[in-house]
């Protein structure tokens, strides 16, 4: 039979036909009394004109006539009844139309039948009477449409509705035109402009505290900025970093496990940026700033730099949109209502810079700020910046911000920007050299070398020293202001009296401590003059510059720790000085008790260690002794974390802080864990070994030990290696990133029994430091990773899963032939492989595929007996159910995107699972009876238009859930109430639409 030739009917039979279908209509356009939509014309309504019986005698006749045609018939013999029922029914649905007559016109025959077909209810006709009912319906469309053009009310309405439509293309192309540049070309000129002084104002970076050539004291952030890595600081047991980010319109530019360094501001929503000092906060705005801006107008992304330090220092309201440019030196120039078009088109990038740095009253005031601009201007890309301590974690977590967090250096970034500072510096590279390899041997000093900021320091006083380095933070910091407060201007070549150290830092300690009590980092010029002013009769030796205005000036010129980012305002290069002066000047004052009184405030704690560190021993035991009759859980953290500065402490008092801290020991919280990490290794003598912690106090107690980054938590992680909880494990595996490759490998890694199953890998280098396991691990291979690597290594070490993401790896998959330990498989994105055949026959039991190209799945498919579970998604090659192995015995599929067509599927009677993703529709009875069989099936995946023919012919007698997908619609509560009712044991689940970003 063949039911795919086409089939005519003259119009002299159908069109009669045809006119019974609809009600007589007057002249006009139909914009009143009776609307010229579909329904309103059918017959067989209110009026009652045409019954049921009516329309399928006319189904009959039409039927009738088709195959009065010569020829083959398309029909087996007795099924001509079966066909006239269904079309009776297709064409019933001509009353739910919600369809226009115009609108059904446009769309052309096929479309309009297919839009029957949708409103009606499944045939349940096999293939070739299936073919030869839609293709009669097609015909019989065909004169319907024809039929509407010749009523009297068509042409009218036709002329009313394009009316309609014209004006809402008009509407539309002046919202456009108001979000587009203006076309007086004022709008793209000041971009060009402004994007200029964005890659000037933020494209370089200032070598501190070394004397170099006149003009080299900057450099190009090209040239000086090293990649920083970030991870989510999600909760305990979460893996970050662990391949894809599943979430809407997630930020790749920052996202989990990514470098920020390789951001395109394109990428991302909302997010918020956790960071210690130093760590490198605002120089990555500098660089989303810069990067964006290159692009130019073309992209139309406009950056928007705002220090919340700078905007907030006089109390006021914080910027509207219009005043996005006032800590700018183009304030006031840019074409009026420019920043309001930018942010209405999406086109901003809005980089929020130090919520830490503005007072903790404030930060309410700030939120709502942010929280009034995301209502304003929806749609722009938002990253705001704070220290770990200074926001709650759920701050921003309503406005769909994604918290991530900035990582410390680990040993290949803090080679890399060793090696960079010393070409920028023209230090030489044998001076790079040595300090590389102390910074390999001692590591008291590694542990130091962090974050760029001390890094940096690092690499100053290294060259200033010709090799000698501190050994502590304190002394780092103190050689560090030394160092500064010595430097000769060559450049300026003036002839001032010299000023010693000790009379600067007593005027620099005095600003600090000002900035400090009262919550600032930018104190106003004016402010800064007074103070100076008041000091000076009790430090004679500075009166030899002059008046204090005069000394304010100095001190900026010459020092090298004050900068002014606007006229009128100061601040110190970094908060770190700052802190480490205001602790200094506290313990002149004698103000122990002020610093104390503060230990629960984020914006004191480096003030209150650095006052430990700097302070005689009596001054450090009366800080510490102060922090514990407080109580209060941060304190006593602030106490321990304190003892690591403290040189010289009555045993007794030390032994205090541990008993007091034990009682917050392990941490109860991933926050409480992350903040004790943080302390150091001494936390590590009071967190629980792996043998002797529960659940719940492991996987804290591991990522504590993590956070302390320290060479010493190696030994206490490893035994953690045979912990059977799944989350201490995820833990275990998560640390690698913290630590060095080679060393956390051999130490944790390879002692961890069964082996990790989980492994990320993101480059060659990291492939290579893997050497050894108890068994065959489970690896995740990052898109980094070459073929050539992971050849080599699996040559050397057999694994049990395998994990390729976005792998470029050729056309092959060779280097897993024979791989007889390999039970877990997945593929996501390998465009060019076209050939499976070294997969066949390899005892896989669970295996997800996403190829995104046509070679045939089939045959491997016939030679994996073991399978258990298998997903599929998107665009694969050629396969069916048939193709199934008859040994394999699977349990669970996933067929997201496929779309299959079940013919075979009942013989898989070991399913459990049956995911049939959001595109698949059931083809008829035959499709029903595959799903049927499927006895022992107790969770199934639908689209929720299938909900109500699944209640109808779905015989499931195991079902146990029904899930059907987001499709932005409610599901009407009758069909739901009828799928209960067909699966009494059943429950009904919604899933929300994920995506793979």
């Amino acid at each position: 039979m063949d039911a795919s030739v086409g089939i005519r009917l003259a119009s002299g039979v159908v069109t009669p036909l045809v006119k019974k279908l609809f009600r007589g209509e007057g002249a006009g356009a139909g914009l009143v009394d009776r609307p010229v939509r579909i329904s309103s014309y059918v017959s067989l309504r209110e009026q009652r004109v045409l019954s049921r019986d009516d329309l399928r005698r006319l189904a009959d006749q039409l039927v009738a006539e088709a195959l009065r045609a010569p020829g083959e018939q398309p029909l087996p013999p007795g099924e001509e009844a079966g066909v006239a029922a269904a079309l009776a029914v297709t064409l019933h649905s001509l009353g739910d139309l919600a369809l226009k007559d115009v609108q059904a016109v446009e769309m052309g025959p096929r479309a309009f039948a297919a839009a029957l077909r949708g409103a009606a209810p499944a045939t349940g006709l096999g293939r070739d009477a299936q073919l030869f009912h839609d293709r009669l319906l097609e015909t019989t469309c065909l004169h319907i449409l024809q039929f509407f053009t010749t009523r009297s009310t068509f042409i009218p309405a036709a002329l009313v509705e394009s009316a309609h439509r014209q004006a809402e293309t008009i509407a539309k192309i002046d919202a456009l035109l108001a979000r587009i540049p203006r076309q007086d070309g004022r709008d793209t000129e000041f971009e060009a402009r402004y994007l200029e002084y964005l890659a000037q104002r933020h494209g370089t970076l200032t070598i501190f505290g070394i004397d170099l050539a006149p003009g080299s004291a900057r450099w190009p952030l090209d040239a000086a900025y090293v990649s920083l890595e970030v991870v989510s600081p999600g909760p305990a047991g979460s893996d970050p970093g662990a391949g894809p980010v599943r979430w809407p319109a997630a930020p790749r530019w920052l996202s989990a496990g990514s470098r920020a360094s390789d951001a395109s501001p394109h990428d991302g929503h909302r997010v918020l940026l956790r960071g210690e000092a130093g760590s490198g906060k605002t120089t990555l705005i500098q660089q989303l700033a810069v990067s964006a801006g290159r692009e130019g107008t073309a992209a139309g992304l406009v950056p928007y730099v705002l220090p919340l330090r700078t905007l907030t220092r006089h109390g006021g309201p914080l910027p509207a949109a219009e005043d996005f440019l006032a800590a700018t030196a183009l304030k006031g120039q840019s074409p009026e209502g420019w920043e309001d078009r930018v942010l209405r088109a999406g086109r901003g990038l809005i980089l929020v810079d130090g919520i830490d740095e503005i007072p903790e009253t404030e930060r309410a005031r700030a939120r709502d700020w942010l929280v009034d601009l995301f209502a304003a201007y929806p749609g722009n890309r938002w990253l705001v910046t704070s220290r770990p301590s200074a926001v709650r974690p759920d701050w921003l977590a309503r406005e769909e911000f994604t918290e991530l967090a900035l990582v410390p250096m680990n040993r290949a970034a803090v080679a890399a920007f060793v090696t960079r500072w010393h070409a920028a510096a023209e230090a030489g590279e044998a001076l790079r050299d040595q300090l590389l390899e102390s910074l390999a041997t001692k590591p008291e000093l590694a542990r130091l070398a962090t974050n760029p900021l001390l890094c940096g320091l690092i690499c100053a006083l290294h060259r200033e020293r010709r090799g000698f380095l501190p050994s502590g933070r304190k002394e780092l910091y103190t050689a560090a202001l030394s160092m500064l407060l010595h430097r000769r201007d060559r450049e300026r070549e003036l002839r001032l009296p010299e000023l010693a150290e000790e009379p600067q830092l007593q005027l620099l300690q005095r600003l600090a401590y000002w900035l400090i009590r009262n919550g600032r980092t930018e104190i106003g010029r004016d402010r800064a003059t007074a103070l100076i002013t008041a000091a000076l009769p009790a430090v004679p030796a500075a009166q030899a510059l002059g008046d204090g205005r005069a000394v304010l000036r100095h001190l900026l010129d010459r020092t090298g720790l004050l900068r002014a980012p606007t006229e009128d305002t100061l601040e110190f290069v970094h908060r770190t000085f700052q802190d480490f002066l205001g602790a200094r000047a506290a313990l002149d004052e004698g103000s122990l008790g002020e610093l104390t009184r503060h230990a629960d405030d984020d914006q004191w704690e480096d003030v209150i260690r650095m006052a430990v560190a700097q302070g005689r021993p009596r001054e450090r035991a009366a800080i510490i002794g102060d922090l514990l009759v407080r109580g209060s859980d941060r304190a006593v953290l602030l106490a321990l974390a304190s003892l690591e500065y403290a040189a010289e402490l009555e045993p007794e008092l030390r032994e205090d802080v541990r008993t007091a801290a034990r009682r917050i020991i392990p941490p109860a919280t991933k926050d409480a864990a992350d903040t004790l990490g943080r302390i150091g290794p001494l936390i590590l003598d009071l967190l629980p070994p792996g043998g002797d912690a529960p659940d719940d106090s492991a996987v804290l107690s591991v990522t504590a030990a993590v956070e302390t980054r320290s060479p010493e938590a190696l030994g206490y992680l490893a035994g953690y290696g045979r912990h059977a909880d799944q989350r201490v494990r995820e833990a275990l595996v998560r640390g690698w990133r913290r630590f060095d490759a080679h060393q956390y490998a051999a130490q944790v890694l390879a002692r961890m029994e069964p082996p990790p199953d989980h492994v990320v890998v993101d480059s060659d280098a990291r492939l290579a430091a893997l050497t050894s396991f108890t068994g065959p691990p489970g690896l995740f291979i990052g898109r980094d990773v070459g073929r050539e690597a992971l050849a080599g290594f699996l040559v050397r070490q057999p694994v049990s899963g395998l994990t390729l993401w976005y792998f470029d790896g050729g056309t092959d998959v060779e280097f897993l032939r024979g791989h007889t330990s390999l039970r877990r498989l997945q593929i996501n994105a390998w465009s060019e492989l076209a050939d499976l055949s070294p997969l066949h026959g390899l005892p896989v039991e669970e295996v997800s595929l996403y190829l995104d190209n046509s070679t045939p799945l089939g045959p491997a498919l016939q030679t994996w007996p073991r399978l258990r579970t298998l997903a599929l998604t998107g665009r694969n090659g050629p396969w069916s159910f048939r193709d199934f192995s008859e040994e394999c015995r699977p349990e669970h599929l996933d067929l997201t995107g496929v779309a299959p067509d079940l013919a075979g599927l009942g013989r898989l009677r070991s399913l459990r699972v049956l995911a049939l993703g959001f595109d698949w529709r059931p083809s008829g009875a035959a499709a029903w009876a595959e799903l049927s069989a499927l006895r022992d099936l107790e969770v199934i995946e639908v689209h929720p238009d299938v909900l109500e023919d699944l209640a109808a012919f779905g015989d499931l007698p195991s079902l146990r859930e029904v899930r059907y997908y987001d499709d932005d619609k409610e599901l009407d509560p009758e069909v739901e109430e009828r799928v209960l009712r067909r699966f009494p044991h059943a429950r009904m689940h919604f899933l929300a639409a994920m995506y793979d970003i």
